[in-house]
């Protein structure tokens, strides 16, 4: 289902969302629509909180990991093992 936003600007505001609209070839609507998803997808998902706390149960158990210059070396010797097939 659609809903209607109606966003009240002053006529500066209005005419320089218009004049990028146009110049992008799209309706101002069309652009407002746009700008407002990009919006959202900056917006973190999810609460600060619960991935603080999914962080903080985490870091409490002990994951097998190798040292880093193990790792890295392991990391170096894949990259000139070249491509498998």
């Amino acid at each position: 289902m659609a809903k209607r936003l109606q966003v009240i600007l002053k006529d500066p505001e209005y005419r320089e969302i218009q004049r990028v609209a146009r110049s992008r070839r799209m309706s101002l609507a069309e652009w407002v629509r746009q700008a407002l998803e990009a919006a959202r997808r900056e917006e973190p998902a999810g609460s600060l909180t619960r991935k603080l706390e999914a962080i903080r149960r985490a870091v409490q158990h002990e994951y097998p990991a190798a040292d880093l210059d193990t790792m890295l070396a392991e990391i170096e010797a894949g990259y000139l093992s070249g491509p498998r097939s």
